[in-house]
């Protein structure tokens, strides 16, 4: 069974050698020197393997670094050629609500910094949101942030908010950053196989 990575770069490999082929017949015909020719052929696909690697190392550091956990593997294992951009359009989901939940929470504390249970109820809200996508430290600081809840800690729920605010702008930067290079590689190649 061929992986699909390997069928892609027989394709590569294969189109590099109908090219040789269409070079040495124009030699032929053209008197013109193969190696003058080859001086002019590009790479083989050099860049698709470093992107490659690329990405392979940013997710392999987004896991290790602690920014997303195994929730994330499961949602690109969902994507297939049927929809090829599926995990995008989740996660770019998740940040346009999780978004308008930092501003609802941010909200609460301002006018009522003493509802402890409403403002429990949106961290909770927005850390269901983040473990959807499998956002490993938002959600873990929402966690604190509850905790500071259930102990009536304002000046903690305020400190809370501002790492959640700063792990969310992190962790979309991070993100917007692998999904573009996984469009750079193009639709060769999922992104569930992108690391495992």
């Amino acid at each position: 069974m061929i992986m699909p990575h390997t069928h892609s770069l027989l394709l590569v490999f294969f189109g590099q050698c109908f090219r040789i082929c269409e070079m040495w017949r124009k030699a032929a015909d053209s008197r013109v020197p193969l190696v003058r020719q080859m001086k002019d052929m590009p790479e083989p696909n050099m860049d698709y393997s470093n992107l490659r690697r690329q990405i392979i190392s940013m997710k392999k550091s987004l896991f290790d670094q602690g920014y997303l956990d195994e929730q994330f593997n499961q949602l690109e294992e969902l994507q297939d050629d049927s929809s090829p951009n599926f995990v995008e359009e989740v996660v770019a989901l998740f940040f346009k609500d999780s978004s308008r939940l930092l501003t609802n929470i941010e909200q609460a504390l301002e006018k009522h910094p003493q509802d402890f249970y409403r403002l429990d109820s949106l961290a909770h809200q927005f850390k269901g949101s983040g473990s959807s996508i499998g956002a490993l430290r938002m959600k873990n600081e929402c966690s604190m942030f509850k905790a500071h809840c259930s102990n009536r800690n304002l000046e903690g729920c305020r400190r809370s908010l501002q790492k959640m605010k700063r792990e969310h702008a992190t962790l979309k930067q991070k993100l917007e950053t692998y999904f573009q290079l996984l469009r750079q590689v193009g639709p060769r190649e999922r992104a569930v196989n992108s690391w495992k």
